[in-house]
């Protein structure tokens, strides 16, 4: 297996995905955590969380597919790609991105293609979870970062 692919309620283990894509041929992992940050709406209101929601069968296979089309584009040796579901806590992170190739230059370039494809293409939902306050979803479109 070259690819770890997860869609989990589970706090991530980074180590995990570290310790996967560790390769005798690696010259270069790339790691990217994605985290809950906090934040203050309008009202000046902090946010306390994050509530994921995905429709897992097609998130799952929507993952593989960018995992592939990375492959295509940079000589990956192996990617670990593992995202929450249900409720994050500030600080904690929500996606983890493990990439090993060869050359620095290569693990950076796929793993920055996996997370910025992932943020646009995958059917993962995020809402914001406020203080004293209504929560707010948070449109694919207004996703930045």
């Amino acid at each position: 297996m070259t690819d770890l692919i997860e869609l989990t309620p589970d706090p991530l283990d980074t180590s995990k995905a570290i310790a996967f894509v560790t390769d005798g041929h690696a010259g270069a992992i790339d790691v990217f955590l994605g985290t809950t940050r906090h934040d203050t709406d309008a009202s000046n209101r902090p946010l306390v969380a994050l509530d994921y929601e995905a429709y897992n069968d097609m998130a799952i296979g929507q993952m593989h597919n960018i995992v592939h089309r990375a492959r295509q584009q940079w000589p990956v040796l192996k990617v670990a790609l593992l995202h929450r579901f249900g409720r994050v806590a500030v600080g904690e992170p929500s996606v983890v991105v493990a990439v090993s190739t060869a050359h620095r230059a290569d693990a950076f370039a796929a793993c920055r293609f996996v997370i910025d494809t992932l943020k646009h293409e995958v059917t993962i939902w995020k809402k914001e979870i406020w203080t004293d306050g209504p929560a707010t979803w948070v449109h694919p479109k207004e996703r930045t970062g």
